[in-house]
């Protein structure tokens, strides 16, 4: 399978206990983060993996040369960017799509450790100070702090940053900070973001390490106008060659005031990132090939089984391998558009999802590659299994009658084919569920009462999608649906996203390893059903489902989140709003052999080009020094 829509980066995450009661036992669980007093860090459940002392990260190499570059394709990206092309520098809005890795040209005052799930460290501020009631967050800023204007980063700035974030960004920063109540600067040069009580502590702290941007340079521009300028800020690279639609290059900078401070000491080796943009799988893969792109992640299990044989390969100078995924949600799911009321009734969704055969997709297609994912936290200790737990049940059971009964019995799974790839039996019961539904068989046609057939519109912009899905297509026109794929070009395709116009897609992102309130009702919450731009695809609306992630967004310790998101993925299974589908074990990788690296690979984050760094020898015995 190709690469999609991705979300990455980004964590965003009392129904049983009563407000009242959520209240105090914060209190306490919270209790070994001191109010009052200035701290280098904060982690949602109270534990934090490096003390005030901490030098660098455990992951971070303080021995790697630096210089050299690296040209890869990039296997994720945030907010409006897109890897395929790129026609703005602007980031952090909805329109137009931006170039990935532009988070690099900033930093926010906190950042995250890729060795922890749920933690935040001091970056831009030098200490951080909490309110008893963990709704307030005083920071004081590095006196050092620089954009790479030369300006210093002031209070100002991040007042700035966070009001226009809320006001005029990108829907998902919208989202995180709808409960900011206020941003101070103070007189003493500290600010302090203030969060009103329906915020909680753990999305809180996923908007702390939120881009801030220099005021100054929008005192005479607009920010939502803002396109083909390069927003300064204060991060690690700064734009250096690039041609919209074309490439990009990130150079490192050398007056970067931050390169010896613990947060960002052994990372960022390259001098260059370089970003090459291809519309089509094929030339991209060709450009590695040459070795024009030196570093590549294979979603194809295609290209992966038949193309890596080339001579580079056979020779030694091209790597592959397999990399252990991080522990954090896989999440690749089909959304069918509930705003089309066909698509309404769960046993129209369950129905079409069991005429996919996976077993036979994965012999004869995926060449074994792949895993039938049960749930939209695959690989992540958020899959519930078998029947709930007595934990889950004290959450399930105030909602009986407002969730499917079967949540209370084992956990829904994937049907299993004979791999035949018409399995009788199996599409007999999808033809049951129709007809309960009111689609019955007329003419070799599903049609309903009033004798309009079913139709189901596939929209993609891969080519490679088509040619793993077409057996499930042909299946589906099979047992009479007016089933199609359409293939459309990248800006129609993010167009129709954001209008939700379409009647099915099928969306891959990074979920958080410590979801919270907010990422979770980005993509399952009623309030996000007609955001436009948002990702709640299948536009699910559920009282319960939204009483589930409050409840998950009050939790005080890891123990009390992994059950609420096991009951929450038991009711997200049994509706099938979200229709689980493919995912891989690890990472596919293929590299030119001009790389070190270190031993260690963080287990929540792997971003190959902040960790590994050009080896100037084994470069020149490729020729490429």
């Amino acid at each position: 399978m190709a690469a999609l829509t991705t979300l990455t980066r980004r964590r965003f995450g009392q129904l049983a206990l009563g407000a009242g009661a959520a209240t105090l036992l914060s209190r306490h669980a919270f209790a070994q983060v001191p109010a009052d007093t200035p701290l280098h860090g904060l982690s949602v459940f109270g534990d934090l993996k490096y003390g005030p002392d901490y030098t660098h990260f455990d992951y971070a190499d303080l021995d790697a040369p630096s210089g050299g570059q690296i040209n890869f394709a990039v296997a994720n990206w945030t907010l409006n960017q897109s890897p395929i092309t790129f026609d703005t520098l602007n980031t952090f809005v909805l329109k137009g799509n931006a170039p990935p890795r532009m988070e690099y040209l900033y930093n926010g005052l906190m950042t995250g450790a890729m060795d922890e799930p749920d933690s935040v460290y001091c970056a831009l501020a030098e200490s951080v100070t909490l309110s008893e009631d963990r709704r307030r967050f005083t920071f004081v800023l590095r006196p050092e702090a620089r954009f790479s204007t030369g300006e210093q980063v002031t209070a100002e700035d991040v007042v700035f940053s966070y009001e226009t974030f809320k006001a005029a960004g990108h829907p998902s920063l919208q989202v995180a900070l709808k409960n900011l109540d206020s941003v101070t600067a103070n007189a003493d040069g500290s600010v302090t973001l203030a969060m009103n009580d329906r915020q909680s502590y753990p999305d809180a702290l996923s908007t702390l390490s939120f881009a801030i941007l220099p005021a100054s340079y929008f005192a005479d521009r607009d920010f939502a106008s803002v396109s083909s300028e390069i927003i300064p800020g204060s991060g690690p690279y700064e734009v250096g060659a690039y041609e919209f639609g074309r490439f990009i290059e990130y150079r490192k900078r050398d007056d970067y005031w931050a390169k010896d401070l613990p947060f960002a000491r052994g990372l960022d080796h390259f001098d260059t990132l370089r970003i090459d943009f291809f519309r089509d799988r094929q030339p991209a893969l060709e450009a590695f090939k040459k070795g024009l792109i030196t570093f590549r992640e294979e979603f194809t299990t295609k290209d992966w089984a038949t193309e890596y044989t080339f001579p580079a390969v056979q020779r030694g100078e091209v790597v592959r391998s397999e990399i252990p995924g991080e522990k954090r949600p896989r999440f690749q799911c089909w959304a069918l558009n509930q705003r089309r009321e066909r698509f309404a009734d769960p046993r129209v969704r369950r129905a079409i999802n069991m005429c996919f055969d996976f077993e036979w997709t994965n012999e004869n297609i995926l060449f074994g590659l792949r895993i039938h994912s049960d749930s939209p936290f695959q690989q992540s200790e958020f899959v519930a299994e078998g029947t709930p737990s007595e934990a889950e049940l004290k959450l399930l059971e105030p909602l009986r009658g407002q969730i499917p009964d079967e949540v209370f019995g084992e956990v829904w799974v994937q049907p299993v084919s004979d791999g035949s790839g018409r399995d009788r039996e199996i599409l007999r019961e999808a033809i049951r569920l129709f007809s309960e539904a009111g689609w019955t068989r007329s003419g070799g046609r599903l049609v309903n009462e009033a004798g309009e057939p079913f139709r189901l519109e596939f929209v993609t912009r891969g080519a490679e999608q088509q040619r793993v899905y077409s057996k499930f297509f042909e299946t589906l026109r099979t047992i009479g649906l007016d089933a199609s794929i359409r293939l459309v070009d990248e800006a129609q395709y993010q167009d129709r996203l954001n209008r939700f116009d379409f009647d099915m897609v099928l969306a891959a992102f990074s979920l958080g390893a410590t979801p919270s309130k907010e990422s979770l009702t980005l993509f399952f919450g009623s309030d996000s059903r007609d955001r436009m731009g948002g990702y709640n695809y299948p536009g699910m609306a559920s009282e319960a489902v939204d009483s589930l992630i409050d409840t998950i967004g009050a939790a005080t310790s890891r123990e009390e989140l992994v059950t609420g998101m096991r009951a929450l993925d038991r009711v997200l299974r049994w509706r099938l709003d979200w229709l689980p589908n493919i995912t891989a074990p690890g990472h596919f990788v293929a590299y030119w052999d001009m790389f070190g690296r270190g031993p260690l690979k963080p287990d929540y984050a792997w971003p190959v080009e902040r960790l590994w760094w050009f080896d100037e020898e084994k470069a020149k015995a490729l020729g490429k020094a």
